[in-house]
């Protein structure tokens, strides 16, 4: 089987699919990379996840976010540019959650994902698909099904079956959320921080 390999300026495709390359300062030198996730929540206590598509991770749901640009001035505001981009929903009262540590063995990747909480302004419709390049669909999800997620996909990671898992994939962060940080609770992490309560 021959590999149709592309590349386009500092990208390379695989037949059509970007492939993610080891990220290198100007030495060579293998870094980590800063990851921004996000949970967007409406007055009830669900966010929005999405099913990557494209780049490492693909066909895993993963929460809104992606990486910080170069001079971007907070992690509050990448996220809020994130959230925009990816699904035309505006946030407000962005707060600092957590930070889980991800190494993507087989794509030679490493990052810091830094995740913040907000809430969806507006009438908290359902989010857009506008990247229809890194993701397939968004939809709104509860923290309890997220767990339910996690059970059965670490379950499959731990016998060896995940190759065959057939279950919602959960993306390496959110994994490591629940391996990391034990216990932890988006929503009364929140709560906690904002004082706002959930219906």
């Amino acid at each position: 089987m021959s590999e149709n390999i592309v590349i386009i300026g500092k990208k390379a495709y695989r037949d059509g699919i970007e492939l993610v390359l080891p990220c290198t300062d100007a030495k060579g030198k293998t870094i980590v990379r800063t990851g921004v996730s996000l949970f967007a929540f409406n007055d009830q206590g669900e966010f929005v996840v999405g099913k990557r598509k494209g780049a490492h991770g693909a066909g895993a749901w993963a929460l809104p976010g992606g990486h910080i640009e170069f001079e971007e001035s907070s992690l509050e505001d990448c996220a809020e540019r994130e959230m925009r981009e990816e699904t035309g929903q505006e946030v407000s009262n962005v707060e600092f959650l957590t930070v889980t540590n991800d190494v993507f063995t087989a794509e030679r990747k490493h990052y810091t994902t830094n995740f913040l909480a907000a809430m969806v302004k507006g009438d908290q419709k359902d989010p857009r698909l506008l990247e229809e390049d890194k993701c397939y669909e968004w939809k709104w999800t509860t923290w309890e099904e997220v767990e339910k997620q996690y059970r059965a996909h670490d379950a499959a990671e731990r016998a060896g079956t995940v190759a065959k898992f057939e279950g919602e994939k959960l993306f390496l962060p959110m994994l490591n959320l629940f391996r990391q940080r034990p216990g932890f609770d988006p929503r009364k992490a929140y709560e906690s921080i904002t004082g706002l309560k959930f219906r």
